[in-house]
């Protein structure tokens, strides 16, 4: 099954206009981004990558890099709407789709392969990774979601890998946590931002309504499992850099720091 790895990259936000073009340790976001599609494609094998913008500089940025261009229309309200709007353009249409959010520069390329890997070895809608945290982790993200509660999303999965829920909020509630904490994992496991679909998934994401808990909790994947399509997860070791995406300045520097202390993905 061929795929194509869409990079959606819109110059619109809020916070960090034209970020895809925005420079971290000397290279653009979106050059970073690419470099991990491109990687991804090679080890996947069948697979073609392209960014898809709404947004004549970005194009143009993308054309320097030599990656193929997709326009999209600017008013399209998530990543998952622009990756079948650019599949749809293929003059073949890919089997497979990958969303690699353009503002995501530390996801490392064997992790999007695998989630092409899964969805060719296996029959669910979508695939998407997953890690467990350990309980320092844990403790983390609790703290940090008393600053920024909306930021982080965690996963409950059957012992098949099947996605049971996802939720913005610390799930499952653990009882008698104390007597567990000699394990060295909690039974926590966390979300990592990428999806993969077989195509006809994503067609009729594209066209479905609104879930009603997809509203409430502000994730889409939820739009999926309340209609009753199977998302599997792939579990992976936790993320090296600590930085999930580029959404202001602040997570700029926070990039910034993390290369500076772990070294640069591009340069390993």
């Amino acid at each position: 099954m061929r795929g194509l790895i869409v990079v959606p990259a819109r110059y619109g936000s809020t916070r960090l206009p034209g970020k895809p073009l925005q420079q971290i340790s000397g290279r653009t976001l979106l050059e970073r981004v690419v470099t991990i599609a491109q990687a991804a494609a090679r080890q996947a094998g069948r697979c073609d990558v392209v960014v898809a913008t709404d947004d004549d500089q970005i194009a143009a940025h993308a054309a320097q890099l030599g990656v193929n261009v997709a326009m999209t229309a600017a008013d399209l309200n998530s990543g998952s709407s622009r990756a079948y709007a650019a599949a749809t353009q293929c003059l073949v249409p890919p089997e497979l789709v990958i969303n690699l959010q353009g503002d995501a520069p530390f996801i490392p390329p064997h992790v999007v392969a695998g989630l092409i890997h899964a969805l060719r070895e296996g029959d669910a809608d979508v695939a998407t990774p997953v890690y467990r945290l350990s309980w320092d982790q844990l403790d983390h993200l609790r703290q940090h979601k008393q600053t920024v509660p909306f930021s982080g999303t965690c996963c409950i999965r059957g012992a098949d890998g099947r996605a049971l829920w996802f939720s913005k909020n610390i799930i499952p509630a653990i009882r008698d946590e104390a007597a567990l904490r000699d394990q060295p994992l909690s039974p926590v496991w966390q979300h990592m931002g990428l999806y993969g679909y077989r195509l006809a998934a994503l067609e009729w994401f594209a066209s479905a309504e609104t879930g009603h808990y997809e509203a409430l909790e502000g994730l889409e994947q939820l739009r999926f499992l309340e209609n009753g399509r199977t998302i599997t997860t792939i579990e992976v070791e936790p993320p090296i850099h600590g930085v999930s995406g580029i959404d202001s300045p602040e997570d700029v520097i926070a990039a910034e720091a993390s290369i500076a202390r772990l070294g640069d993905p591009l340069q390993s």
